[in-house]
């Protein structure tokens, strides 16, 4: 469950980047228009881009990391990702959520031998 949790935060960051670059491409537009409110939405573009790595790094980390706070980073990108990134980066940044929970769960089914 770890490497597919990692997985689907990387892809998720990915498409976020992507996002993040359609905001910023709004926001510049808005801002040659001098709409108001355009730096607002350059400013979110940023934290989507910002926090979007930080989701392919933590995802990339966390499958092959042994503990939980790779996992937890993760997570707490993805929430930070909501927050300063945008509509259109909160979307991937739900999946990366996901993807984060499951590499904190790991799942059940793991064999002890001894």
């Amino acid at each position: 469950m770890k490497k597919a949790g990692g997985i689907v935060a990387m892809v998720a960051g990915i498409f976020g980047i992507m996002a993040a670059g359609v905001t910023l491409f709004v926001g510049g537009v808005g801002g040659a228009f001098q709409a108001e409110g355009a730096t607002t939405v350059v400013g979110l573009g940023w934290g989507g881009v910002l926090f979007s790595f930080l989701v392919v790094v933590f995802g990339a980390v966390a499958m092959g990391a042994k503990g939980r706070i790779p996992g937890c980073l993760l997570i707490a990108s993805a929430l930070l990702g909501v927050v300063f990134g945008g509509t259109l980066v909160a979307i991937f940044m739900a999946l990366a959520l996901m993807g984060g929970i499951l590499t904190v769960v790991q799942g059940g089914s793991q064999v002890v031998t001894g």
